[in-house]
């Protein structure tokens, strides 16, 4: 994670790389603290009963979850039957002689 915030410059000095933000929400950095506090204690509470390991499946869970939030959920219902802008200009134009032809 120190890697992650370490800034990095070029020779002559210019910042080319500020880092991540570790406090950042919803960034990569959160989502790594996220993995590194599960396994912490995954491993601690693994010492009262071997089944906890199953609580290491929370991680391709939540991933999942982000997944489809983010990227296949807005996706999948995405509305396809939106016209292209310029069969709506088409339309103007036809409707508007339609009507001066009315007048």
């Amino acid at each position: 994670m120190r890697g992650m915030a370490h800034a990095s410059f070029s020779e002559d000095g210019n910042l080319l790389d500020g880092g991540v933000d570790l406090n950042m929400e919803q960034g990569m950095a959160e989502h790594l603290k996220d993995v590194v506090l599960l396994t912490a204690i995954v491993q601690i509470v693994s010492c009262l009963s071997l089944y906890v390991w199953y609580f290491w499946l929370l991680a391709p869970g939540r991933a999942l979850y982000l997944l489809w939030v983010n990227v296949l959920g807005p996706w999948f219902t995405a509305d396809s039957s939106a016209p292209p802008q310029e069969q709506n200009e088409k339309r103007q134009r036809r409707q508007e002689r339609r009507q001066m032809k009315r007048f």
